[in-house]
């Protein structure tokens, strides 16, 4: 910056002087170096709860009104009979025709079963005894056609007659009864339940164990349609795979074979020539019924399954029944879960399901983490419902609220089966469940390999998803909104721990998270766990750019927080993390500066905040005073209201680097009063960062010079104040304090204080510090006093210019800002010299041969260094630094009595 020159007098003026239009010494500071300053600060502190519970110890919710975190679990916790399987077909009713052709089928039946057995007794018994092995089971082994009527088909088809004799319908009736009393008695793992191995020592039996068990899960007794099926003479022989020889059925057992199948007899070489006919009955009936793709391959699954259950699982589940030993159990349910899952028998249409859940519901009962552990998994993984997914959730949960469990948790991925429920489950019908469910996986949110787990198996969007719902199932302060509210401590509860990990902060900032916070924050303002865990989920992100910037751009957010503070406003762990928050939103974005002072109320919260926590630290220092305890000496930690007014006044500092913003809380009173207070009753000593935080945001404001600026008029109070900050022991108090005094010494007021409290002094001696900063400060203030031409002889003592001109040759190459104000304190210093000599003394040729090296571009500008770095030092040196020591120089030259 060059002098003006007064076009009166044609004297050069001084770099500063208030009353002309012109830059002022903090203006040119600020240019040069950022004078206002943001502030940071350490980030609250979070403990952790030395229990697993479904709500912390410092939960607001009354025991009472909220779900326990312990409970007893029982095999009476479950219901088997939730457990039968679904059906995957929706069946349709049934009109009265179609009813009475199922009669007339199962008639027909009995009639083609009555007139074999006449064949077979008129044929004698050598010849029933040969062919009545596989004419009896292949009547046994028909269904029932359901015959449909048509207008066309009326007259064409010609039902059999029903049994006239009333005694053969009672056989009929009696038979069928025996048939359902044996397979609805006994144990469902009991010995009746035979092998297909044993099914084959009596080929003669018309119902096998196999067509037992598949009877009792069917409605529409399967072994009355398999026995009675209309036989059509003229056909071919319908042979079942069921009779085929022991050799092929053994292979069959061992895998070789393929699934159980019908066939026509003697089909089955035929059809592979081409050119063979065959002659199929003409009914569309039998065609659907008998041959049809889907009705086969359904048949060939069902049988599939059946001997997948004998030779796989029901060996495992009498292994289950029998076994004490825990270790063998739990190697046994193993084993189970690997059987149903290459068995593809995991879901709810296994038909054994009912069956197989109630033997692993009683092993419950049985106290082991480890074993319970893999119960739960497999009882997940057959997706039960209703109270039985409650008391399975539940039991995850018991487990993983054992920290020990948290080795044998990832061995086993009980992780997946729970984010599983998570996904399908219907919020509405099992919220209970779900909140259970979360809790476990809050628990194991623990444990650092878990956390990760989570974060690669994509948990983080399930959870988001899962947020959204709560948030638009929102129905105001019911018992539905109650309960969803305590599964939300369980979502919420989870992120917290989840925004530790870097990849998932930034799975969080790509999905949105921000936005459907602030939602649920804006929903729940009454809830306060669910407040605190999102506030601390903001706590922790806010300290990163991306984020921040993020949560900047939730408009509302700003209003919620406001909203917040004034509900909450003496609950110290929510209030101090919003307004750290604010704090991290406020330091690097101005449009966030901007956008909280505009919201309605934003500085009454504040100074209604900074009264209260003000009030209750003044409280605390009383009691213990009052209690004979001694001064604190060099406390680790603020107390918790030192704390808030710590934060609460960098929100202060960072909104005042806004113009507009910093010149509207200048003028606020109440704020600069309250800022003033501080330091007042705080030495450094007893709490060192809301001393300095205090101080730093007084010399934020002080830049502002408005008309009923509050700074302007306390400010010989505030001088008095920094005096003792000034001779305290703290170098990062006294460099604040130096700072406030380059703005404020603006004043002829506070010029007077420097001289009067021979402050100037102290600032000479600072030019001795090793540090670039501390000199900057100071030169602050001493081009300050060189604008009143009765001080400039003030820098002669102490060895003032001899240090200015060492701080130049010191730093000058490396920090042009610094040379430009050592520059512009000697031009105000000299402006009425006669000679150099007596002006500048022995510092005379060091000055001049200084200045001239400085100047020399190609001397000073390192080319060695990177592109950026030169430009930014070229940019600073001709801008700032060349203009100055350019006049300089002139000047020294034209009064130096022989030349260089």
């Amino acid at each position: 910056m060059q002098a003006s020159k007064n076009k009166n007098t044609q004297k050069a003026e001084p770099f500063y002087r208030l009353s002309v239009p012109q830059p002022t010494s903090s203006e040119i500071i600020n240019e040069a170096r950022n004078v206002l300053r943001t502030l940071r600060t350490r980030r609250p502190f979070t403990p952790t709860d030395d229990q697993r519970k479904l709500f912390g110890s410092g939960s607001s919710r009354a025991p009472q009104n909220r779900p326990p975190s312990v409970f007893s679990l029982h095999a009476s916790s479950f219901d088997v009979t939730e457990s039968r399987p679904v059906s995957g077909v929706r069946l349709s009713p049934l009109d009265h025709k179609k009813v009475m052709s199922i009669n007339l089928n199962q008639q027909c039946a009995l009639a083609t079963k009555k007139r074999a057995n006449g064949i077979l007794e008129s044929f004698g018994s050598s010849i029933a005894s040969r062919f009545g092995r596989a004419i009896l089971p292949l009547c046994s082994a028909l269904k029932p056609i359901l015959v449909t009527f048509t207008k066309d088909e009326d007259s064409s088809i010609c039902l059999p007659k029903p049994p006239a004799d009333a005694t053969e319908v009672r056989k009929v009736n009696s038979a069928r009864a025996r048939l359902f009393r044996r397979t609805s008695q006994g144990n469902f793992l009991s010995a009746k339940m035979v092998s297909p191995d044993q099914n084959e020592e009596n080929p003669d039996s018309e119902e096998p164990s196999m067509k037992s068990n598949l009877c009792r899960s069917n409605d529409n007794c399967l072994a009355e349609q398999r026995s009675h099926t209309p036989f059509n003479d003229d056909s071919r022989q319908l042979i079942c795979n069921e009779h085929i020889s022991r050799l092929e059925r053994e292979d069959f057992l061992k895998g070789t074979t393929g699934t159980f199948f019908f066939q026509l007899g003697g089909e089955s070489d035929q059809m592979k020539k081409p050119g063979t006919s065959s002659s199929w009955p003409r009914s569309t009936g039998w065609k659907r019924k008998v041959t049809g793709l889907k009705d086969e391959t359904r048949l060939d699954k069902s049988e599939e399954e059946e001997i997948f259950w004998h030779r796989k699982i029901l060996p495992i589940l009498h292994e289950l029944e029998k076994e004490d030993d825990i270790e063998n159990l739990c190697l046994a349910c193993t084993k189970l879960y690997q059987a149903l899952s290459e068995g593809n028998m995991l879901g709810k249409r296994f038909k054994r399901r009912s069956v197989l859940l109630k033997t692993l519901y009683k092993l419950v009962d049985v106290d082991s983490d480890p074993l319970c552990l893999k119960l739960a998994k497999i009882i997940l993984a057959m997706k039960v419902d209703g109270k039985n997914l409650l008391s399975v959730c539940k039991l995850a949960f018991k487990i993983c609220r054992n920290e020990e469990n948290d080795g044998v948790i990832q061995n086993d991925k009980l992780l997946d089966c729970l984010l599983e429920v998570l996904r399908t489950e219907d919020l509405h019908k099992n919220h209970e469940a779900l909140l259970y469910c979360m809790g476990a996986i809050k628990f194991m949110s623990g444990n650092a390999v878990l956390l990760n787990e989570m974060v690669n198996k994509g948990a983080i969007e399930m959870f988001l998803q899962l947020m959204k719902q709560i948030n638009n199932n929102t129905k105001g302060n019911d018992i539905y909104f109650s309960k969803l509210g305590h599964l939300l401590v369980q979502l919420t509860a989870t992120l917290r721990n989840l925004a530790e990990l870097p990849p998932a902060r930034q799975q969080l900032i790509c999905r949105g998270a921000a936005a459907e916070l602030c939602v649920a924050l804006e929903q729940r303002k009454c809830d306060r766990d669910v407040c605190t865990y999102i506030i601390r989920i903001f706590s922790k992100l806010s300290s990163y750019d991306d984020f921040c910037a993020a949560l900047a751009d939730c408009s509302r957010c700003y209003m919620v927080f406001l909203a917040l503070l004034n509900k909450h406003q003496k609950q110290q762990d929510l209030v101090i993390r919003i307004i750290f928050i604010l704090g991290n939103l406020t330091e690097k974005n101005n449009q966030a500066r901007e956008q909280f002072f505009k919201e309605r109320g934003s500085v009454n919260t504040l100074i209604s905040l900074f009264q209260t926590y003000h009030e209750l630290d003044l409280d605390a220092q009383k009691s213990y005073h009052e209690g004979g305890g001694e001064e604190r000496k060099h406390p680790k930690h603020p107390s918790e209201a030192e704390d808030v007014l710590i934060k609460l006044i960098r929100v202060l500092a960072n909104l005042s680097i806004h113009p507009s913003v910093g010149a509207a809380l200048a003028a606020a009173p109440r704020i600069v009063e309250l800022l003033v207070t501080v330091l007042e009753y705080k030495s450094v000593d007893d709490c060192e960062e809301l001393v300095i935080n205090a101080a730093t945001t007084i010399n934020n404001l002080s830049y502002y010079k408005v008309e009923s600026s509050a700074v302007q008029d306390k400010k010989i109070h505030i001088a008095e104040m920094l005096l003792k900050l000034l001779m305290s022991n703290n170098m990062d108090g006294v460099v604040e304090a130096v700072r406030v005094f380059g703005n404020l010494s603006q004043y002829h007021e506070i010029c007077d204080f420097i001289i009067q409290k021979k402050i100037y002094k102290f600032m000479i001696a600072l030019l001795d510090a090793k540090s670039q900063d501390v000199c900057f400060s100071a030169c602050g203030v001493l081009l300050n006093l060189t604008v009143d031409e009765n001080k400039r002889a003030l820098l002669m003592e102490e060895g003032g210019i001899g240090k200015l001109v060492d701080c130049l040759e010191d730093f000058g190459p490396t920090d042009w800002q610094l040379a430009c104000l050592i520059c512009k304190t000697l031009w105000n210093y000299s402006e009425n010299m006669t000679s150099v000599a007596s002006c500048f003394g022995e510092d005379t040729d060091t000055l001049l041969v200084l200045l001239t090296s400085l100047l020399d571009e190609e001397l000073v500008l390192d080319y060695s260094l990177n592109r950026d770095l030169r430009d930014y030092h070229r940019l600073y040196w001709e801008r700032e630094f060349k203009p100055v020591a350019e006049k300089l120089l002139h000047r020294l030259q034209s009064h130096h009595s022989f030349p260089l």
